[in-house]
């Protein structure tokens, strides 16, 4: 039996997961700043992780996912007033949006949700333990606010300091990207704590009144709910620097030893460039899902490797969501089946880093072994793959006979009905080719054509589809 190996960012390899505690996995997973309508970028993130989880669960741990939800940000209060609305109602306004998103495409909610604003109290501990031990230090702001910064240059001259191993970045060089810089001694420090300014939010500290630095907040959340040491840290790319290297320095130097392995998802990307809000080339959940069903989306966000870029088409969603029917059809053949178990290829793919197009390679293989059983008239063979096939699909959450996916598409009474009459005669056309009578299966062919129904032959077997 193989062993999950993950591609730790940190140390550049592929390394076996050993967890901190046996048969329990940690995890912690930057989520959405909710600042406008989630498009298929934010979501890959959350479908990568989502098979990680399920795979876990899966191999029989207890998983424990945190996942964050950023309500205090420079972006979100910045639209907030463009639109003259309190900065609470729009956050909550898009993390429902965000939660709504997530529960479409069948991600798994996580064990806790936590919002940055309700541990302000662990920041200003956290901040207390780094000041304590000289590697942050505070700046007294106008009407009483106050800013704190981590010292980058005293955790830099310190022995067992590793700022920038993640990035890969010198320390020289690095920017921080922030606009509020007062009283700063080093371009290279990043805020801890934001001074209040007149009109935003605020919170008291002992160095004055001001709001969470956007780091900060995750390496708080993450201990609190997780300890001092976690097994698995992910996020997206863009991530990775400053955000995911400046947790590590600030929760090194406070003295824990934080997550054992760095897990990052590439970008989705338009034409080469990353799908952003500011590139203009933003694709909303509510527009895809006028193109495919929700399920077809999850089978495409999820069907390349996590750590491979992902280039959005509209060729490319509908490919995928005819290999997500070739499979759909399959296992429909088989009302009831119950979950099998996936095969010995599918699992070392899923120990391999979560290789996800290996997996769903090895899943394909088996609808067309399945296809070829049938044909030859073995039913129990058949129906015996089809188990496979939904444990193997149920593993990347696109089992098409979970309940999550059943009234998907909003699928009529009257088009559930004519798939299961079509389906009869696809098989009954099916069995006429493998014993040779050509007349029975050019006559089922004719009938449905007459019918405006069209049939294509795939190696996964016959599908079938209304004609324009």
């Amino acid at each position: 039996m193989s062993t999950l190996r993950i591609f730790d960012t940190a140390t550049r390899s592929q390394r076996e997961f050993e967890p901190v505690r046996p048969g329990h996995a940690s995890i912690y997973l930057c989520g959405a700043t909710p600042q406008s309508q989630p498009h298929i970028g934010h979501l890959r993130s959350g479908v990568a992780f989502d098979i990680l989880r399920r795979w876990l669960s899966a191999q029989g741990y207890d998983v424990a996912l945190v996942r964050n939800v950023t309500d205090i940000d420079d972006k979100i209060l910045t639209k907030a007033a463009e639109n003259n609305r309190p900065w609470w109602e729009w956050v909550s306004t898009y993390e429902r949006e965000f939660t709504k998103a997530y529960n479409t495409l069948g991600v798994l909610p996580p064990s806790v949700e936590p919002r940055a604003t309700g541990f302000v109290t662990q920041m200003v501990e956290y901040m207390q333990r780094l000041i304590d031990a000289g590697f942050a230090y505070a700046v007294p702001g106008e009407d009483g606010g106050g800013s704190v910064y981590f010292d980058v240059a005293a955790w830099n001259a310190t022995e067992g300091s590793d700022y920038g191993s993640l990035s890969g970045n010198r320390v020289e060089e690095m920017e921080q990207g922030e606009t509020d810089n007062a009283g700063k001694r080093s371009p290279q420090d990043f805020a801890l704590w934001k001074a209040a300014k007149p009109g935003e939010p605020s919170w008291p500290t002992p160095w004055g009144r001001g709001r969470p630095g956007w780091h900060l907040e995750c390496s708080a959340m993450s201990t609190y709910y997780l300890g001092s040491e976690f097994d698995i840290h992910c996020g997206g790319l863009d991530l990775q620097f400053p955000h995911h290297e400046n947790e590590i320095a600030q929760s090194h130097a406070a003295g824990d030893k934080f997550a054992n392995y760095w897990m990052h998802n590439h970008w989705v990307t338009m034409a080469g460039e990353k799908m952003s809000k500011s590139l203009g080339n933003v694709l909303s959940i509510a527009n895809m899902l006028e193109i495919v069903r929700p399920v077809e989306l999850r089978y495409y966000l999820g069907s390349a490797h996590y750590r491979s870029v992902l280039e959005y088409s509209e060729a490319a969603l509908t490919e995928a969501a005819a290999g997500y029917r070739r499979i759909e059809d399959f296992v429909g053949k088989f009302e009831g089946v119950e979950k099998g178990e996936w095969t010995p290829a599918f699992e070392e793919a899923m120990n391999d880093d979560i290789a996800v197009p290996k997996a769903l390679a090895e899943i394909h293989t088996t609808v067309r072994a399945g296809n070829k059983a049938l044909s030859d008239g073995n039913r129990e063979e058949a129906e015996h793959l089809a188990g496979a096939v939904r444990a193997m699909a149920a593993v990347l959450g696109f089992d098409p006979l979970d309940e999550q996916w059943k009234d998907s598409g909003e699928e009529s009474d009257a088009e559930a009905a004519l798939d299961v009459l079509v389906r009869a005669e696809l098989e009954r056309r099916t069995t006429a080719r493998a014993e040779k009578d050509w007349a029975t299966a050019d006559a089922v062919r004719d009938r449905l054509a007459a019918a405006g129904i069209t049939i294509t032959d795939t190696a996964d077997g016959p599908t079938w589809s209304l004609a324009d």
